[in-house]
């Protein structure tokens, strides 16, 4: 298992730095089970992604011209009751919010009752049940850490769909993080990513190159 760590200024560069590296390192191979069955998939064996300034605006990537962009400030905005709220439409198996609504407040609670110094603010995201479901949740957990003075999230995905999951996936992290850290009364800090299965699907593998100054 190859471990790659990413260290990035902001939620963009991460995303550019991500695509060059999947490009140039990533294992290639056929999905046998899950979404694009049969088709290829380029991913990192196991990634680490440090963001040091996730705060900066904008917190979408800006693509080259002739690229579709993979997210826009508008889908964010939609997006993010997807992770503080239980609302779950009809079609939908899961949402991210039905876990984690119930979590947060009881974390900021902590946080302000007990002090910062304790490992137990950690948010789960699906459970015993998850391995039944025909797609299983991606995002299986967001750690949280109160040090120097400010809010950090650790995110954990076991599938990361790089190109149009990930810019979407931390930007919504990212603003949950900021009114978290507003709620506790500490400042706003880094956002790190980590998971066994950040990937390329093969339809975003041309846009990939583009982006990456490949072609």
């Amino acid at each position: 298992m190859e471990v790659t760590v990413v260290d990035a200024r902001d939620l963009s560069e991460a995303w550019f730095l991500c695509i060059k590296n999947v490009l140039r390192h990533g294992y290639e191979y056929v999905i046998d089970r899950g979404s694009f069955e049969g088709t290829r998939r380029r991913e990192l064996d196991l990634v680490v992604v440090q963001v040091r300034k996730p705060y900066t605006r904008p917190l979408i990537p800006f693509v080259p011209e002739g690229i579709v962009a993979p997210t826009s400030d508008e889908y964010i905005d939609n997006y993010l009751p997807y992770l503080m709220t239980e609302v779950k439409a009809e079609h939908e198996l899961y949402t991210y919010g039905q876990d984690l609504a119930p979590q947060i407040p009881k974390v900021i609670k902590m946080y302000r009752d007990s002090g910062f110094e304790t490992n137990q603010a950690f948010m789960a995201v699906g459970d015993k049940h998850s391995i039944d479901l025909p797609d299983p949740q991606c995002l299986r957990g967001i750690d949280t850490r109160v040090r120097y003075g400010a809010l950090h999230f650790i995110v954990y995905f076991r599938s990361w769909d790089l190109w149009a999951g990930f810019p979407s996936n931390l930007a919504a992290a990212q603003l949950l993080k900021e009114y978290m850290a507003e709620e506790i009364g500490v400042e706003d800090g880094e956002l790190i990513g980590i998971s066994k299965g950040l990937h390329l699907y093969e339809y975003a593998w041309d846009m990939a190159k583009v982006c990456a100054g490949d072609r």
